[in-house]
């Protein structure tokens, strides 16, 4: 019997959803619905064992079809409208960190819906094709899912990819190193840069570890490495996780002093375009050229059930969205090697890990 997470029962969720009901709607800023913008289904592609099948949508229907065009399965709407609202009870319900769902597997196995996690080599979670009434035509679009039924979902992945490397600027040696090291409290991150500041020492931005990682920041913006490293620091210091907090704090201190006589919004402009950019292709460790792997957009999956999207359509609403629910986190320090003191020459140096969480 298969086994999943939340976050992946919640894509099957929404693939059940979306041919039950025949439309995905499009959210404001506020991840409410948008009644008068939604995006008719033709069909759901899905690869199973190398082959390609089709789930298409008719009022009454849902037919399957493999690459060869033979039809194979002819089902109601309404079993896939009765299995998605079980389906949502079942994941609300359930406890642990993976878990079966025996009440569906019969269903499964007769749609042919064998792999719980989607194939995919891109951000894509799921593939659709819709008719477009902005130009007639019959697009596929790939979306990424992130459902709020379990634990907050990651925007952005930790790895020590995503390490920013500072260099210690003050009187410190060896033993003021191994003194700031040693502290080991719950909150041993944050407990060091409290000492370092203590000691009247401060850090000085060098480079992200990842070279990869540093140019494709570099591509969003030549500034962006250095946005990102002094949020990152803001976070650490303890002055709050909310990125539209700590970008209001940016905003006043202007470390990249920016013209703002004029009122632009610099820096909260460039951080919603590096959010939609990780959010739709970029991650750290691949070249990446600004190409959009999930080309539809971001499907989110709310508390209660709703399933709404943001397309390219509604891009001002969906970086508006990011920008509202999207934090830092702290991540594993031992497994990224990040948060401590290291010398080298006569230099020292700490790194520090970014990873954004949906609030």
């Amino acid at each position: 019997m298969r086994k999943g997470n939340k976050g992946e029962w919640s894509e099957l969720y929404t693939f059940l959803k979306l041919l039950s009901e025949g439309r995905l709607y499009a959210a404001d800023a506020n991840l409410e619905r948008i009644y008068d913008v939604y995006y008719p289904l033709i069909k759901i592609l899905r690869l199973e064992k190398g082959e390609e099948l089709q789930y298409f949508y008719t009022d009454e229907m849902i037919i399957l079809e493999d690459e060869a065009n033979n039809s194979s399965v002819k089902m109601p709407v309404s079993e896939f409208k009765d299995k998605s609202l079980l389906l949502l009870e079942e994941i609300k319900k359930a406890k642990g960190r993976s878990f079966s769902i025996g009440k569906i597997e019969e269903f499964l196995h007769a749609i042919q819906y064998d792999s719980l996690k989607a194939a995919s080599k891109d951000k894509s979670d799921i593939r659709i094709v819709v008719h477009d009434p902005n130009t007639g035509m019959r697009p596929t679009l790939g979306f990424s899912i992130k459902s709020r039924l379990g634990k907050a979902p990651t925007l952005l992945n930790p790895g020590k990819t995503t390490n920013f490397i500072y260099k210690i600027k003050g009187h410190i040696n060896d033993k003021v190193m191994r003194e700031i090291n040693n502290i080991n409290v719950r909150s041993k991150i944050r407990a060091r840069m409290k000492s370092i500041k203590d000691k009247g020492l401060s850090l000085e931005f060098q480079k992200p570890s990842n070279e990869i990682f540093n140019l494709n920041l570099q591509i969003i913006d030549s500034r962006m490495p250095d946005i990102l490293a002094a949020l990152l620091k803001y976070f650490y210091d303890g002055m709050g996780p909310d990125m539209k907090g700590l970008l209001q704090l940016i905003q006043i201190e202007n470390p990249c002093n920016f013209n703002d006589a004029h009122g632009h919004k610099f820096y909260e402009y460039k951080i919603k375009s590096f959010m939609r950019d990780v959010a739709l292709g970029m991650v750290p460790s691949k070249m990446w050229g600004g190409k959009f792997d999930a080309t539809g957009g971001y499907i989110v999956v709310r508390e209660d059930g709703e399933i709404l999207c943001y397309h390219i359509y509604n891009h001002n609403d969906f970086q508006e969205y990011l920008l509202q629910n999207i934090k830092f986190d702290t991540p594993s320090s031992s497994r990224y090697e990040f948060g401590e003191i290291y010398k080298e020459g006569d230099e020292y140096f700490i790194k520090l890990n970014l990873q954004l969480r949906f609030i």
